[in-house]
């Protein structure tokens, strides 16, 4: 596995960066935000992502993008990392029937986002509002989040309350957390 490096901030280069990425950084220097940054290779398996946490000294949350089934409301859904997820969960937590995951194609409609890169960052490209952001009750009080900046070969550690005290106004979106159970590792 390949040796990660925690820098601090923009990186200093930014040649090779896609637009998403750049802009991502530009938004968070003109909030005056502080973040620590580890590149590495797209983060598409476990064991990377745990060498990511390590390096970062917080965990990265699992992002993921549901809808109902007309398709008509979106979720985000930010939840620890570790933690098993059940669709019908979410669902009674937030009284909509049916939510199950979205497609693709919808992260890049409405967050310009590619699956795999899926993050709260990627609402500053919900200019319509269209997603909303869930938040597992379990990350309430944590200190840190990591999260992608776009783009799945870097990963973010933010001030949680960064997130929601200066990003989320910034992209003029609201969140609420919910509960959602952790279910052990033996139950299907």
């Amino acid at each position: 596995m390949e040796e990660l490096k925690l820098e601090k901030g923009v990186p200093a280069d930014l040649s090779g960066r896609i637009e998403k990425e750049i802009k991502t950084y530009k938004r968070l220097q003109a909030l005056h935000i502080d973040f620590e940054r580890v590149d590495h290779e797209a983060a598409e398996t476990m064991e990377i992502c745990r060498h990511i946490d390590e390096t970062l000294g917080c965990a990265t949350c699992k992002n993921l993008l549901l809808t109902n089934r007309q398709c008509t409301m979106f979720y985000l859904l930010l939840t620890p990392g570790d933690k098993r997820f059940k669709t019908k969960d979410l669902s009674a937590a937030l009284g909509v029937s049916r939510l199950s995951f979205a497609d693709g194609r919808f992260m890049e409609e409405l967050l310009d986002i590619t699956p795999g890169s899926l993050s709260p960052l990627g609402l500053y490209n919900d200019l319509d509002r269209a997603v909303n952001l869930v938040i597992d009750d379990e990350l309430k009080g944590q200190e840190y989040i990591g999260m992608h900046p776009c783009i799945n070969t870097s990963t973010l550690k933010i001030k949680a309350e960064d997130l929601l005290d200066r990003i989320l106004p910034a992209t003029k979106h609201t969140y609420r957390f919910v509960t959602l159970p952790r279910y052990e590792e033996e139950e299907a």
